[in-house]
């Protein structure tokens, strides 16, 4: 298994693979004993594709996935990876979409083992009132990735939008042609 990190509006972004294939993205903290730290191509083109998204670029990620967990957990994690860009579904109604209505709180704990975080959507999850609730990376950062293009950046005026760009590239690195416009 190889990872690399990277510095984020997140915080730090630690990405995952292993045989050809993105096994892991978190925020926070990770345990630098788990494999060798090497940024290889497919790690590379996954941050590229994570810092598009945040930049509103992208709604869908196109890379190599290998989801490891129970059979259940699976299910959920297809279900939110079926959440359409920019909408929200509630738990229930992600208990509902597997055929389990009684098994919110069980999908709130799929949820919150995801492996993938962003690219398996589980912060488009909320509670049935409409609120933010949990988030393996923090609600702070779930409401953050939900409210990135829509209420944040829109609302900001021009030369503002500009500023928050020029600090997301001070704190990112900048893959292949990728550059502030």
């Amino acid at each position: 298994m190889n990872y690399y990190q990277y510095q984020t509006v997140l915080g730090l972004l630690t990405i995952c693979e292993e045989n050809d294939a993105v096994i892991a993205i978190n925020v926070g903290h990770y345990s630098e004993n788990k494999g060798e730290k090497r940024e290889s191509e497919l790690i590379r083109r996954t941050y590229k594709q994570f810092v598009e998204y945040l930049d509103g670029k992208r709604k869908v990620f196109d890379l190599p996935l290998s989801l490891k967990g129970t059979d259940f957990q699976k299910q959920v994690w297809q279900v939110l990876r079926d959440i359409p860009y920019g909408e929200t579904r509630s738990y229930k109604q992600i208990a509902v979409a597997i055929g389990n209505p009684k098994a919110v709180r069980a999908v709130g704990m799929a949820n919150n083992r995801n492996p993938l975080l962003i690219v398996v959507p589980c912060h488009r999850v909320i509670g049935t009132d409409g609120k933010m609730v949990g988030y393996a990376a923090g609600v702070d950062k779930k409401r953050i990735c939900c409210d990135w293009r829509e209420k944040v950046i829109k609302s900001l005026p021009s030369p503002s939008i500009r500023a928050l760009k020029m600090y997301w590239v001070s704190v990112s690195r900048p893959f292949g042609n990728w550059r502030l416009k």
